[in-house]
């Protein structure tokens, strides 16, 4: 009756998976096997990342709601972390259980440490809520109420809600031996209920808490603002649902399936293939079986036998489960701006494009750079807009990875096709999680008449670029914007990227021909300015620390700093150490996962980590290399990941105008002078806040908010006065007179 293990599928996902694995290189599979040097393990080090974030949930100076905010993140990501990451270390317990990683680990130690590791994590999560953000909500007046808790009216009301709302949506599914266990979809909320039958044998079934029904629900009140769980009304009414049956006990329960996709790209249709897989992304193995604490022993038994799942993969919590609910509730309406953060408002337009209304202008006279959020979004769409109604626009190509529900960009570019333009659109189907979003733009975008690339066999094409070709007189122009972020108007508003518009004849002819390597079967070129993965970037990096290491050895000035999301790449790793044991001094602000162990005597003790989690999500990649004294800055979407090195269509562009230069020194410097949001690794792989005492605090993301609204104010000044209209005296009139002669 219970969810029956598909051994074929599971040994044919097996097979692709070694199949895969066998692809990589030599040197790395060498390098895996038998780490040289100090390497943390990525799955720990995400889990580091993921406390980071949770410590702003426990963060007393933070606003409450932000703080609730916090604390949904961290189970969001959790849950990711277990549909892909988690399920990937159990597959290879399965397929390749002797295998080592780089820190030296087989799957089933890997497995231990980190369900440890995720143990004793989710009992702070939980410790946060119970103990630190609930009662910072009644100090509010805002709380969760029981359903004995409410009062008369209250209670009057919430019976309503569930005769008219709730009871026509639930469906009861009994289980016995004509009833077999239901396949419950993943991450949906259920309750499990044990009843005695007349015979007095125990009998089960199994509710779902319908996931289109708002999580929580407010009750009117005179003494603050009330809230109550859904799930507790359904299980307040459970009686009515099971009238010829005692309710001897019940048991909310959630379930995670490895939600990693197997997709076949030698498949005839790969939008068809990738549909298909989808639909078996709700059907996968259990990876997780989150219950109440002090669930009733009968329950639990009864779930584990139906879902077939070990006892290592059982959660026990202290509810409510899945508290990626707070998101929702940290947005409620009609609270005091107190309990939220500033918002941080981007400027619009930014202070490069004031003054202009034509972009193109504005792009023909020198290279532009926006900082987002922190200077509107808007720029990017106003390019796209004004290409897609420009007469004088023939093409425009553009990578998409991911997007908005609403896009104006995908807005834009089927108003160019309608316009007669020339639009080719590469939307990368396996973006992870935002695949069925991203087959609805396909199709939509294909059916407005643009040519539509769904991505490379075999590589996730991450890059972020447009090319715009226009006509000018008797010769053709291409404008670009390359970027460090997604093209999505809403991350926009959250995520800090940073995006460069530029007419660069080089920059152009690049693009030109990564776009044909990307639609067609160009032979990747030589490459003028661009950097590109998977047939360059690695190298290109490589190169670029070991010219740091020979110049420190040479007595030449020498340093690295890399602001990125990931560092995993031993290989990058590798020579990171060799160039702090040559003396470069390397700065590296890594938001998330970071595998190297900074200062260890002898390996690394010129090598500083950092992480900045704070009110914004930092996501920009900006890579500057000192080359003896003359320093080279890159921007663009990749982190020193395997994955984005050998695996994806990755692009990093120099900065070379000497006013952009300028800038992107500053945007670093403010990101080192940060205290308030940064923490910094210690050799034991932990991470402390810095030490704030006698120290000015910098918070270097409102820092940036005024930076762009001070360089808005005082282009505007600029501007204003270049347009004054001076009167022409009989004294200044001569003077101009004589200086024209």
């Amino acid at each position: 009756m219970g969810e029956k293990k598909k051994d074929d599928e599971k040994s044919k996902k097996v097979s692709k998976k070694s199949k895969s694995d066998s692809k990589s290189s030599p040197k790395t599979a060498k390098l895996c096997s038998a780490p040289e040097f100090p390497y943390l393990n990525r799955e720990l080090s995400w889990m580091d990342f993921n406390s980071r974030v949770l410590e702003e949930a426990f963060e007393k100076e933070n606003p409450v709601f932000e703080r609730v905010k916090f604390l949904a993140i961290t189970e969001s990501n959790l849950d990711e972390f277990f549909m892909v990451r988690v399920a990937g270390v159990m597959d290879r317990m399965h397929s390749k259980p002797n295998d080592k990683d780089a820190s030296g680990m087989t799957p089933v130690q890997q497995f231990e440490k980190l369900t440890a590791k995720i143990r004793e994590f989710v009992k702070k999560q939980y410790s946060c809520l119970h103990r630190s953000i609930i009662p910072a909500l009644k100090k509010c007046k805002l709380k969760f109420l029981k359903i004995k808790e409410l009062g008369k009216s209250q209670k009057q009301i919430i019976d309503e809600y569930f005769d008219k709302f709730i009871f026509p949506v639930l469906t009861p599914l009994a289980v016995d031996t004509s009833r077999p266990f239901p396949l419950l979809a993943n991450r949906s909320l259920n309750i499990a209920v044990r009843l005695i039958d007349n015979n007095g044998e125990d009998i089960f079934a199994v509710v779902q808490v319908p996931s289109i029904l708002p999580r929580f629900i407010e009750v009117p009140s005179d003494s603050g603002r009330h809230f109550v769980m859904l799930e507790d009304i359904i299980i307040s009414r459970l009686s009515e649902l099971f009238e010829l049956y005692e309710i001897q006990a019940y048991c909310p329960f959630r379930i995670t399936r490895d939600s990693d996709l197997d997709i076949d790209e030698d498949a005839d249709d790969l939008l068809v293939e990738i549909e298909h897989s989808l639909k078996k992304r709700q059907r996968g193995d259990p990876v997780r079986l989150e219950i109440i604490s002090k669930c009733d022993e009968a329950l639990k038994k009864f779930l584990i036998d139906m879902l077939e799942v070990e006892d290592e993969i059982i959660h026990e919590v202290s509810g409510p489960l899945d508290l990626t609910f707070l998101s929702k509730f940290a947005g409620i309406d009609n609270v005091s701006d107190e309990l939220r953060f500033k918002p941080i408002t981007p400027v619009n337009p930014p202070a490069d494009f004031y003054g202009y209304d034509d972009i193109f202008e504005a792009i023909r006279e020198k290279d532009r750079m926006v900082h987002h959020p922190y200077e509107s979004f808007e720029s990017v769409i106003k390019f796209i807009n004004q290409a897609a109604n420009d007469k004088d626009v023939l093409a425009i190509k553009q990578t998409l990875y991911r997007v908005s529900g609403n896009s104006p960009i995908i807005a834009a570019l089927i108003k160019a096709a309608e316009n007669g333009k020339q639009v080719t659109v590469l939307v990368e189907l396996k973006a992870r999680f935002d695949e069925e979003n991203n087959i609805g733009w396909a199709k939509k975008l294909e059916k407005a008449g643009c040519h539509v690339i769904y991505g490379l066999a075999g590589l996730k094409t991450h890059c972020k670029i447009v090319l715009v070709v226009r006509r000018e007189q008797d010769s053709i122009r291409r404008y670009l914007h390359m970027g460090t972020g997604n093209y999505n108007d809403i991350t926009a508003r959250f995520y800090t990227d940073i995006g460069m518009f530029t007419c660069d004849e080089k920059f152009g002819e690049d693009a030109s021909s990564l776009f044909n390597v990307i639609t067609g079967y160009s032979t990747p070129p030589v490459y003028n300015k661009m950097k590109v993965a998977p047939t360059g970037l690695r190298a290109f990096f490589e190169e670029m620390i070991k010219n740091e290491t020979e110049n420190a050895q040479k007595g030449l000035p020498s340093g690295i700093t890399a602001k990125i999301n990931s560092l995993v790449d031993p290989d990058i790793i590798r020579l990171l150490y060799q160039a702090s044991q040559a003396g470069v001094k390397i700065t590296l602000i890594v938001r998330g996962i970071c595998c190297l162990v900074p200062n260890i005597k002898g390996i690394s003790e010129n090598i500083e980590v950092r992480s900045i989690v704070g009110q914004l999500l930092e996501h920009s990649r900006i890579f500057i290399f000192e080359n003896a004294g003359q320093p080279k800055i890159y921007m663009g979407s990749a982190d020193w990941m395997q994955r984005n090195l050998d695996k994806r269509v990755e692009l990093v562009f120099p900065i070379e105008d000497p006013d952009l230069i300028k800038r992107s020194f500053n945007i670093i410097d403010t990101l080192k002078r940060d205290v308030l949001n940064t923490r910094i690794q210690k050799n034991d792989t932990t991470y402390e806040l810095l030490d704030r005492r006698g120290k000015k605090i910098h918070n270097s993301q409102q820092e940036f908010s005024d930076m762009a609204k001070k360089a808005l104010s005082s282009k505007k000044t600029t501007v204003d006065e270049e347009r004054q209209f001076i009167p022409l005296t009989s004294e200044n009139f001569k003077k101009n007179y004589d200086e024209n002669l």
